[in-house]
């Protein structure tokens, strides 16, 4: 889901507003106006809204809001991925072939990654959300575990009603997130593209507007075209890890980008006897990751890997779809 998990979860609501939920509604509906909402598109968003205790019940019981170890990325790839959804990727790569040139071609972004974000996201299309987006980002705004966050986005709803979007398209997940690429709505104000040049951006139903707008969002993001997200690799037995641990903390996602050793070109990580098992270029920086520990799978990751990270700030799920765009270009 593009950039929601890159967001910090407060601890506990924020002090609830004046006047219940409709009372909050009527002060979103202000700020929506101070931005330049119309009030046609305030009215179609947010009239008849009500409370969504359900929402609230999922967003709490994330995966990622429980402490401990992670399972083993072998059996989150198993479980996420698996054959099937490598072999509709290779049919859906197979059969929107031109729209996927079209897309790697305009914007540099390979067209295996572009339908593994697809096919990631949303099983290619069969899995999108049937949630009142409305209603989902005002019942999480309302709580205020993270208010600006959602409050934001329903905002951007509204936007997005303005632009012309209809209310009837306004369905996705639970947490605001829709259309093929589950897009947030801002991050559809900012990067959505009409791939087949009939005037709308129809993430929902357009595998050309879809394609398009993945690979308009890797390219913002800084993808850059020739470089691989990575390579397996080997390590030599004798690698002292205490040599090349990263004691840099990162502004965004810290908890994920610990996990990287420090970032070398791929002939010094030659020099210290870490072998590619693909062709990578020398000069190329990059980091060392094993995401079961030493020795167990072993990658070096360039900085594409890192925008894929922008997407959804998870090393499983950048990983996982790196892999899964490998096999499906095979």
């Amino acid at each position: 889901m593009a950039l929601l998990s890159a967001q910090p979860a407060r601890l506990g609501a924020q002090a609830e507003p004046a006047g219940g939920f409709d009372g909050y509604l009527q002060l979103v509906a202000a700020k929506a106006r101070g931005e330049g909402v119309s009030q046609r598109a305030i009215d179609s968003v947010l009239s008849g809204l009500t409370y969504n205790p359900r929402v609230v019940s999922l967003d709490r019981s994330q995966p990622g809001s429980r402490p401990g170890s992670p399972p083993a990325f072998s059996s989150y790839y198993n479980r996420h991925i698996g054959a099937e959804r490598i072999n509709l990727g290779r049919a859906a790569l197979s059969n929107n072939a031109e729209i996927a040139a079209r897309a790697e071609a305009q914007y540099g972004v390979p067209r295996q990654m572009i339908v593994a974000i697809w096919g990631k996201e949303t099983f290619y299309g069969r899995i999108k959300g049937d949630f009142d987006l409305a209603r989902s980002l005002a019942t999480l705004a309302y709580e205020g575990r993270r208010r600006d966050l959602f409050e934001g986005e329903l905002i951007a709803l509204m936007k997005m009603a303005d632009r012309g979007v209809p209310r009837s398209r306004m369905l996705g997940s639970w947490a605001g997130a829709f259309g093929n690429p589950q897009f947030l709505p801002s991050v559809y104000l900012r990067v959505a593209r009409d791939g087949d040049g009939d005037g709308d951006a129809d993430i929902w139903n357009s595998r050309a507007d879809t394609f398009a707008s993945i690979a308009n969002y890797f390219r913002d993001a800084g993808w850059r075209p020739g470089e691989p997200w990575g390579v397996r690799a080997s390590t030599p037995a004798n690698l002292d890890r205490s040599l090349i641990t990263n004691r840099l903390e990162s502004p965004a996602c810290p908890a994920v980008h610990n996990r990287h050793s420090v970032w070398k070109t791929v002939a010094e990580w030659n020099a210290l006897g870490v072998v590619p098992q693909a062709p990578i270029p020398g000069r190329t920086m990059a980091t060392l990751f094993e995401p079961d520990g030493p020795g167990n799978g072993i990658y070096l990751l360039t900085g594409n890997y890192r925008v894929i990270l922008q997407y959804n700030c998870s090393n499983y799920y950048a990983l996982s779809v790196a892999l899964l765009a490998d096999e499906i270009a095979r």
